[in-house]
């Protein structure tokens, strides 16, 4: 088994899925008592969030490039960033390291392409579904750019997201604002839904929406594992319990 390295912290509410669904995915494919060779390097959110905020993504750039070089370092054999929004510097943390970093981008756009959809609906940190990079490297990678909510949509999930699940809240009634977003969404023609945010999983299930969806998180921890277990263990991964997508999938 190759081992994993984690750049988390970005929220380490999200970080704890990546460990349970990795440790999950190895289980199933190994045997009950079977876990996930995992490294983790976990970051102070607050300081991430204050480039953020500033626009220094030079900075955060060279913090996430660090903590990739001590994965390598300690050993890791591919490094994942625990986080939709800060694959803005993925380039240059790919750069630092020798081992392959996977993305979330590519993993899933991979999956809507796979399951036959082209209209996705992004929901995500404003960062992600404003600043272009996410939408610019699915369109390059599968032909097809992710639709986003309308500006007060995006302003909603947004504060949801820092307000609320990365400080560990869940309200049903942002559930319930997110459900109405992905209605409109479909209404403005979108055929599909991205839980492009890790920790929109917290608060909404992707088989539980009015499009069919799928959650970012799980599609990058199960890429995670079938690369530390080869692309033979890829029918032994689930990444999702929607049904309707796995039925577009199999087809």
């Amino acid at each position: 088994m190759k081992r994993i390295g984690l750049i988390g912290g970005m929220s380490w509410e999200s970080t704890a899925t990546y460990y349970r669904l990795a440790n999950e995915a190895v289980r199933a494919a190994r045997g009950s008592l079977a876990s996930a060779d995992i490294l983790l390097h976990s970051l102070d959110f607050s300081a991430v969030v204050a480039l953020q905020k500033a626009g220094r993504w030079d900075l955060a750039a060279e913090m996430l490039a660090d903590s990739a070089r001590r994965l390598e370092r300690a050993g890791a054999d591919c490094v994942l960033i625990c986080t939709n929004t800060m694959h803005l510097v993925s380039a240059e943390v790919q750069a630092a390291v020798s081992i392959p970093l996977i993305d979330i981008i590519h993993e899933t756009g991979a999956t809507l392409s796979r399951a036959g959809f082209s209209r996705p609906l992004l929901l995500a940190t404003a960062y992600t579904m404003e600043h272009g990079f996410y939408a610019d490297r699915m369109e390059a990678a599968t032909g097809f750019r992710p639709l986003v909510p309308d500006a007060a949509d995006r302003a909603f999930v947004h504060r949801v997201i820092f307000e609320e699940l990365c400080a560990g809240h869940v309200d049903p009634a942002s559930r319930r604002g997110f459900e109405a977003v992905v209605e409109r969404g479909r209404a403005a023609g979108a055929d599909s839904v991205i839980l492009g945010c890790t920790e929109i999983g917290l608060l909404v299930r992707p088989d539980a929406l009015a499009l069919p969806g799928v959650c970012s998180t799980e599609i990058h921890a199960a890429a995670a594992v079938r690369f530390a277990l080869g692309e033979a263990a890829r029918e032994t991964v689930t990444w999702t319990d929607n049904a309707k997508l796995r039925e577009r999938v199999a087809a």
